[in-house]
C-alpha cells in the first residue's frame, strides 16, 4: 500500500524564489525597473526539500506528496493579469523541477493565474501547460481571488465553467483553494481558509454545477471545513432548498482531505463523511505547525490519527491511496509508469 498525500505546499521554496516576486511587484510600481529574472539553483532546492518535506515524509512513512506552490503566496489579489501569469508559471516551473529532481516522492499540481473579475482564458491556458507540458495531475482554484471580500461569483456560475471544460477534458480534478486574507477580519489559515472550505460546500449545494460536469471532481481541502460538523445543517438546508441529499447529489464529485490536526477531527470526519470521499492529506509543512502539548507529537502528522481511527484497513488503504488514484486518473497513470 502506498501512501499518497494528496495536500502538499511548496512553503519552504529556496530565498531565490521570493526575492524574484518582490522584484516583480516592484516593476509593479515602477515599469522601468528591469524585469525580475528567477534565480534558484538545483542545490538550493534540495537542500530546501531534503530538509523538509522529504525529510518529513520519510520520517513519517509517507510515500508520496501532490505538490503544488505555497498557496496563501498565489496572492490573487494583486490585480494585474500579467502579472498574474508570469508568477503562477515561475511557481508552476519551480514545482516542475523538484518533481524532475525527486520523482519518486513528489508530483506537481498546478497554482492557476487568477484575478478577480477577469476572464479565465490565462487560467486555462496554464492548467493546460501544467498538464501537458509539466505532467501535473490537478489545480488549485481559488474560489475567491479578491482575497477575504468575495467579489467573484460561486462556484456553480457560467463564469467559472471555462476552467471547468479544460479540467473534463484533461481528465484532472480541482482542490479549491484560497490564498491570502487581504481582510483583517479573516486570518488566512484560522479564518479565511475554513469559510472558503465551507462556503464551496454550500455554493455547490445551491447549484446544479454537477448536472453540467458530471465528471467534474472538486476537492474541499482542511476536512471540508465546518461541513463534517454541520452534516445536518446542509442536509437540512437541502430539504429546505428542494434539493437532493448531499450525500446523494454532491458526494458523487466532491471530496475532503484529513488536514484535520486533532483525533477527535479525523474520527468525526470517518464518522460522517463516507470513506470513498475522504483523500489522506496533511499539508506538510503548512498551516499548522509545531508540537501539540498535549500529544507530544507535530499538530500535521496527520498520519497518526488516521492510523488511530476505528475504520476497517480495506478503507484506510481506500483514503490512503485508492481514492487518490481514482480522483487523480493521471496519477495513477504515472504512478503504474513508475511499476507502482
Amino acid at each position: 500500500m502506498l501512501i499518497i498525500d494528496c495536500h502538499g505546499h511548496y512553503t519552504t521554496a529556496p530565498a531565490g524564489h521570493q526575492t524574484f516576486r518582490e522584484a516583480q511587484l516592484a516593476r509593479l510600481e515602477n515599469p522601468a525597473l528591469p524585469p525580475p529574472r528567477a534565480a534558484v539553483g538545483d542545490d538550493e532546492i534540495r537542500e530546501s526539500i531534503e530538509q523538509n518535506q522529504l525529510r518529513l515524509l520519510r520520517e513519517r512513512g509517507a510515500d508520496l506528496t501532490l505538490f503544488s506552490p505555497r498557496a496563501s503566496a498565489m496572492a490573487h489579489h494583486v490585480a494585474d493579469p500579467v502579472t498574474a501569469l508570469e508568477w503562477a508559471r515561475a511557481c508552476n516551473d519551480l514545482i516542475g523541477r523538484v518533481v524532475d529532481l525527486y520523482p519518486m516522492s513528489f508530483v506537481g499540481v498546478c497554482q492557476l493565474p487568477q484575478v478577480a473579475g477577469a476572464p479565465l482564458d490565462d487560467a486555462v491556458a496554464e492548467l493546460e501547460r501544467g498538464v501537458r507540458e509539466l505532467a501535473f495531475v490537478g489545480c488549485n482554484l481559488s474560489l475567491d481571488p479578491s482575497g477575504g471580500h468575495w467579489t467573484s461569483p460561486p462556484l456553480t456560475d457560467a463564469y467559472w465553467y471555462p476552467v471547468y471544460e479544460k479540467m473534463v477534458e484533461l481528465d484532472v480534478p480541482a482542490m479549491i483553494h484560497v490564498s491570502a486574507s487581504c481582510n483583517p477580519c479573516f486570518h488566512a489559515t484560522g479564518a479565511h481558509y475554513i469559510n472558503a472550505d465551507t462556503t464551496a460546500f454550500m455554493q455547490l449545494l445551491q447549484g446544479d454545477l454537477f448536472h453540467d460536469f458530471p465528471e467534474l471532481r472538486l476537492i474541499i481541502p482542511h476536512g471540508g471545513g465546518a461541513v463534517p460538523y454541520h452534516w445536518g445543517r446542509y442536509r437540512g438546508l437541502a430539504d429546505m432548498l428542494g434539493r437532493r441529499p448531499p450525500a446523494e447529489y454532491l458526494m458523487n464529485n466532491v471530496y475532503f482531505d484529513t488536514c484535520v490536526y486533532h483525533q477527535p477531527g479525523i474520527d468525526l470526519l470517518f464518522e460522517v463523511i463516507a470513506v470513498d470521499n475522504i483523500l489522506f492529506g496533511s499539508e506538510m509543512v503548512g498551516a499548522v505547525r509545531g508540537i501539540d502539548p498535549e500529544t507530544g507529537h507535530a499538530f500535521d502528522d496527520t498520519r497518526r490519527y488516521v492510523d488511530a481511527a476505528d475504520i476497517a484497513e480495506a478503507d484506510r488503504h481506500k483514503v490512503y491511496e485508492l481514492n487518490a488514484r481514482r480522483v487523480f486518473p493521471r496519477l495513477d497513470a504515472h504512478l503504474k509508469a513508475q511499476g507502482r
